[in-house]
């Protein structure tokens, strides 16, 4: 996917700005209660995020994986999901919310497990001279 690098780090940047934004406001009222959805928004957008974004363009080969895409939008979706079942959880409404940061937290799992899978198929073992990471012909980093 063209630009999966930008996308995410893009997101990641949003993702922080909320998340500090939120922990102001948390500071300023003096009530902590959202503290579970704030670290969801910055661990599972900010630093999830900018990691992806530094993966994909420091190989540029996964980005053209077909799973790339995937990944981006299950990873999104995924992490908005759960970060508003916590907070909804959060605000007292455990019965309603539970399952929608249930669903949220799976479909950030499953867009790991793609992200995983582009890692393992597309990042090579061993560097060569030249200095990116290549596969050795052993399959065992030298």
């Amino acid at each position: 996917m063209k630009g999966i690098d930008a996308l995410f780090l893009r997101i990641a940047v949003l993702y922080v700005i909320a998340g500090m934004a939120l922990g102001i406001f948390m500071a300023i009222s003096e009530d902590h209660t959202m503290m579970p959805a704030h670290a969801h928004m910055n661990l599972l957008g900010w630093v999830s995020m900018a990691l992806y974004a530094a993966v994909y363009r420091i190989w540029p080969e996964t980005a053209q994986s077909p799973l790339a895409r995937w990944h981006f939008w299950l990873a999104n979706i995924g992490t908005l999901t759960a970060v508003v079942g916590v907070a909804g959880i959060m605000a007292d409404y455990p019965e309603s919310f539970g399952p929608v940061a249930g669903i949220g937290s799976i479909m950030a799992l499953v867009s790991m497990l793609l992200f995983a899978a582009t890692v393992y198929a597309h990042v090579p073992l061993t560097r060569s001279a030249e200095g990116p990471l290549r596969r050795s012909t052993m399959g065992v980093a030298d």
